[in-house]
C-alpha cells in the first residue's frame, strides 16, 4: 500500500489534467456542433449570413481551449515538461486533480449550454438580422462561467 501511497501522485494529477482538456474538449465539439447543424440550415437558405453564423459556431469552442491552457499549466506545475514529476505525492497529485476539475466540469457544461444559445442565436439572425449582435451578447454570457472555471483552475493550480 505504501508504493501504491508514494507513487501514484502523478497519474491522478495527470488524471485530472487530462480530464480539463477532454472534457472541456467535449462539451466544445458539442456546442459547436448544435450551433454549426443551426447555422447550416440557416446558410441553406441564405448564404450571405455566413460569416455571422460561423462567428457563432465558433463561440462555444473556446472552453476547449480553455481545458487546453488549463491542461498545459497544470503538466507544467506537475513538473512533467522537466522531468520531476516523478517526484509528485500521493496528496499533491490529488490536489492537482481536484484543480483541474472547474474548468473539466464548468468547460463541458458551459459549452453545451453556449451552443444551445448560439443556435437560438441563429435563429435570431435568420429572423430579424439586424439584432444578430445580441444573440452574441446572449452567448457571452454564458462564456462568462467558462472563464470563471478557468480562473477557479488557475487560481488553485497556482497555490499548489
Amino acid at each position: 500500500m505504501e508504493f501504491l501511497f508514494n507513487h501514484t501522485g502523478l497519474a491522478i494529477g495527470l488524471l485530472g489534467a487530462g480530464l480539463s482538456a477532454c472534457l472541456a474538449g467535449a462539451g466544445s465539439a458539442v456546442g459547436t456542433g448544435i450551433a454549426g447543424e443551426a447555422a447550416a440550415g440557416l446558410v441553406t437558405e441564405d448564404p450571405t449570413k455566413f460569416g455571422k453564423s460561423m462567428i457563432l459556431q465558433v463561440i462555444p469552442g473556446t472552453q476547449g481551449l480553455y481545458g487546453l491552457v488549463v491542461w498545459f499549466f497544470a503538466i507544467m506545475r506537475m513538473g512533467v515538461l522537466n522531468g520531476t514529476g516523478l517526484d509528485l505525492s500521493f496528496v499533491d497529485g490529488c490536489r492537482y486533480f481536484s484543480a483541474c476539475m472547474p474548468m473539466a466540469i464548468g468547460g463541458l457544461i458551459s459549452a453545451i449550454a453556449q451552443g444551445k444559445v448560439a443556435a437560438a442565436s441563429v435563429n435570431l439572425l435568420a429572423k430579424n438580422p439586424d439584432h444578430w449582435s445580441k444573440g452574441m451578447i446572449l452567448c457571452i454570457t454564458v462564456e462568462f462561467y467558462a472563464i470563471l472555471s478557468l480562473l477557479a483552475s488557475f487560481m488553485m493550480l497556482v497555490n499548489i
